[in-house]
């Protein structure tokens, strides 16, 4: 009787932690800002890889280097792929790559759910 109770109690005890491990799940954060990031780039900071939080401020779908979510001052994230976001969506990108062209940065990332 005695280890019934034990075992009884161990395996709710099991239940609870499981149960709170899965609930713990935290958001993602970003490495960066968008100001912050748009200031490490213009000192020439290699930023492939890290991850920056922004706020849509403009879509342009036809863009010359494709499906182009534009930020901050000079921030352009494009990809070939509709990301299914609007303006004023806040969202936080996994940079993969970053070029400067003509005063602006052109930045293809994946979206960090």
């Amino acid at each position: 009787m005695k280890l019934t109770k034990h075992a009884a109690r161990l395996i709710l005890f099991l239940m609870v932690m499981l149960a709170i491990a899965g609930c713990s799940s935290a958001a993602p954060t970003a490495d960066y800002t968008t100001a912050e990031f748009e200031e490490a780039l213009n000192a020439g900071e290699e930023l492939e890889g890290k991850t920056v939080s922004f706020t849509v401020d403009a879509i342009e779908p036809a863009s010359a280097f494709g499906y182009n979510l534009q930020t901050g001052e000079h921030l352009n994230f494009v990809s070939s792929k509709n990301p299914g976001v609007e303006v004023g969506d806040e969202l936080i990108a996994k940079v993969d790559e970053v070029q400067s062209m003509l005063g602006s940065f052109i930045i293809t990332y994946e979206i960090v759910e």
